[in-house]
């Protein structure tokens, strides 16, 4: 049912309701990042070890002399034809904001526990320069909840998201915060999952700003119309302004 038409003095009523509920969620984002940044940390004693272009690295070589470290947790299994098509469309967002972030001393790296050669081959497809390590026969993707175990499969119920689940697939995503102190310890301040992670895709951001926001309502699951970035015109979605998607 389309939206009513008004005069613009109408209009500029409504939006500024609307602005005073805007401000009010900016006013929450913020208090909400105040209290993320005062969790208390955990210290990180395990020595996870990871593959990536230069060879084998420790969770602190990550870090690459920074202090901060932001992970992305992304699905790609060993053995899979490609990465995660709704990761990958988070990842679209990485290259262009490093160098922003590395001047707040902050580091970003994805991992996946797909092989090297593996990950190699889909980011050169991809065209991204952001750093992808595997963690292929290490327990980091299980210990932070974003790979199954053989025994979540076989129970069909796995943890995620700070609880129980249902089985979900062997991989899921996540993004996790790491900062190390002046000895070099590195700590976990934070990690999140699911909805969590909108924050991070920016093309969401301006969808949510467009008359008909994401769409997404009657697909399979909101994220059915996501495709690799070279694959849109392979694979065609419904248009989103050509009705409704089916």
């Amino acid at each position: 049912m389309a939206e009513p038409v008004v005069s613009r003095d109408e209009w500029l009523v409504a939006r500024r309701a609307l602005l005073a509920s805007e401000k009010s969620l900016t006013a929450q984002r913020d208090e909400v990042s105040r209290q993320r940044r005062e969790l208390p940390r955990v210290r990180m004693d395990k020595p996870y070890r990871f593959e990536g272009p230069r060879g084998e690295e420790s969770l602190a070589d990550l870090f690459g002399g920074r202090s901060q470290l932001l992970v992305y947790h992304f699905m790609f299994g060993p053995g899979w034809e490609a990465g995660c098509p709704s990761c990958s469309f988070l990842c679209d967002h990485v290259d262009g904001a490093l160098p922003h972030l590395a001047a707040r001393d902050v580091g970003f790296v994805a991992v996946s526990r797909a092989p090297l050669a593996q990950i190699q081959a889909f980011q050169q497809r991809m065209g991204w320069r952001f750093k992808w390590v595997s963690s292929h026969g290490s327990d980091f993707n299980h210990d932070f909840h974003v790979s199954s175990t053989a025994q979540e499969q076989a129970d069909g119920r796995m943890q995620y998201n700070y609880g129980e689940i249902e089985f979900a697939g062997e991989e899921l995503p996540g993004v996790s915060a790491f900062c190390r102190d002046a000895s070099g310890a590195v700590f976990h301040t934070y990690s999140s999952y699911t909805r969590g992670l909108d924050l991070l895709i920016g093309a969401y951001n301006w969808l949510d700003l467009a008359p008909k926001g994401r769409d997404e309502e009657g697909l399979s699951f909101t994220m059915a119309w996501v495709r690799h970035h070279d694959r849109y015109a392979d694979e065609p979605v419904a248009s989103c302004c050509g009705g409704h998607h089916g």
